[in-house]
């Protein structure tokens, strides 16, 4: 199994890809739309993408390329965060004029960064890449924010650690392939919907769920693009497509929906049983980012 990934050797992404499939190849990509070109011209068996965090929300733009490519959703993957401020070996704080990340990064570490005076601040395309940029420009007045693989791959030094606005961090990434599934029961369902611009339309449509007992575990809406204030709906339904009653509200739910479509059915993500305490799983995770 090969996973496309967006980011450098290091990335979060990467760590995710390896959390669900370890024996996976790892290739990197430079853009989150490179991964999904990546699978669909066979270059990678899957790819992997980060759809949203508990700090800093939702990656949209992961929404919009799920729309715009027929590649179905075969998984999820949740990874806990740790965030490392990284820079040259011998480089203090105090010697730090600029700090490199993702604009996700830097979002989730907003209280950490608003404590660093006369600090800029720079969004950057990735983590790991972000590392590397310090690393191959032997930068000694900059730091990124990364993970620990990153600080090791790249010869940095880990300034400080953990230093995310919540411990409790974790970003949900999907799994893409052209692949169908092959492991564990399908048991939730992400579709994209758009209702029409009248009053109780979005209650009709949430009502085709309520009436059969079928869970939402999210709600996202998006603009559409050259329908000014007019919306797509994202859900993460609780329930596989494949199920009578599923598949009865989406029937339902096409009635009177001008667009209905299924991104993918798969398995919610489980933690990996490791024997030990949840504090251990947990710590044992952050050791692979």
């Amino acid at each position: 199994m090969r996973i496309a990934f967006q980011g450098a050797p290091g990335a979060y992404s990467e760590a995710a890809g390896l959390r669900f499939k370890p024996s996976a190849e790892p290739m990197p990509c430079e853009t989150f739309e490179d991964v999904f070109d990546a699978v669909q011209n066979r270059k990678a068996t899957h790819g992997i993408v980060p759809i949203e965090n508990t700090i800093g929300g939702t990656i949209r733009q992961n929404y919009d390329l799920l729309l715009r490519h027929e590649l179905p959703i075969v998984a999820e993957v949740h990874l806990p965060v740790v965030h490392n401020l990284v820079a040259l070996e011998g480089v203090r704080l105090e010697n730090v004029k600029r700090v490199y990340s993702h604009p996700q990064a830097l979002a989730q570490c907003e209280q950490f960064l608003r404590g660093l005076k006369g600090v800029e601040i720079v969004a950057n395309y990735d983590t790991a890449g972000s590392a590397k940029m310090i690393a191959d420009g032997k930068m000694t007045d900059a730091a990124a924010i990364a993970s620990d693989r990153a600080a090791e791959v790249f010869g940095l030094s880990i300034l400080e650690t953990g230093i995310q606005d919540f411990a409790e961090n974790i970003t949900r990434f999907l799994v893409i392939s052209t692949e169908a599934l092959t492991q564990g029961k399908a048991d939730k369902t992400t579709i994209a919907f758009s209702v029409p611009n009248e009053p109780g339309a979005l209650f009709k449509a949430l009502s085709v769920f309520t009436l059969r007992d079928i869970d939402l575990g999210k709600l996202e809406s998006r603009p559409i693009p050259g329908r000014p204030w007019e919306y797509l709906f994202f859900a993460d339904l609780k329930a596989d497509r494949e199920d009578f009653r599923c598949a009865r509200a989406l029937i339902h739910l096409a009635e009177f929906a001008p667009l209905v479509r299924t991104l993918g059915s798969y398995p919610s993500w489980k933690e990996p049983e490791t024997g030990g305490s949840k504090a251990e799983t947990r710590n044992q995770t952050a050791n692979l980012v």
